[in-house]
């Protein structure tokens, strides 16, 4: 990115996340057996099952807050660089500890991204802002956590992939 761009950039990115609250609230309550809904303030639900029958597992739900966080950023941080996407997926591997507590010890994202205006260092700004700055989910994580980033650029042009 030009020093031009990256000035567009930071002049557009000022205020954002300034109106989170810093204060959330959220209830869990027991069902049954090993399964509790979680609702948000807001009135979102997620049910959390030990089993994997009725909901999700707790960590399930940690490793996509990560992807969610990080997507949300990144799409929002390309989108200002004038990115025209056409589509954004993002693979996520995770490794934990063996032993409890069996904390994430590693994660590994792979984005596909596919649009226009896309390039590599846009991409790696994008990235980077939202590990450095502004992914709370991944600032709130354990900081000996390895990440990973890896993405693929689908353009016209053939399959380029990066690791940053």
């Amino acid at each position: 990115m030009s020093d031009e761009e990256q000035t567009v950039l930071s002049e557009s990115l000022k205020g954002y996340k300034e109106k989170i609250n810093p204060e959330i609230k959220a209830t869990l309550t027991w069902d049954k057996e090993l399964i509790f809904t979680g609702r948000t303030q807001e009135g979102y639900e997620i049910d959390f099952d030990a089993h994997v029958q009725w909901g999700c597992k707790p960590t399930d739900s940690l490793l996509l807050s990560l992807a969610g966080c990080m997507g949300i950023d990144t799409v929002m941080f390309l989108q200002k660089m004038k990115v025209e996407l056409s589509d954004f997926r993002m693979d996520i591997m995770a490794e934990r500890n063996p032993t409890p507590p069996q904390y994430f010890k590693a994660v590994e994202v792979v984005l596909h991204i596919a649009g226009r205006n896309i390039s590599h260092k846009k991409v790696d700004r994008a990235v980077a802002l939202s590990h450095e700055k502004y992914c709370s989910v991944y600032n709130t994580l354990r900081p000996d956590m390895e990440m990973k980033v890896r993405y693929v650029l689908e353009q016209s042009e053939p399959e380029e992939e990066f690791v940053t």
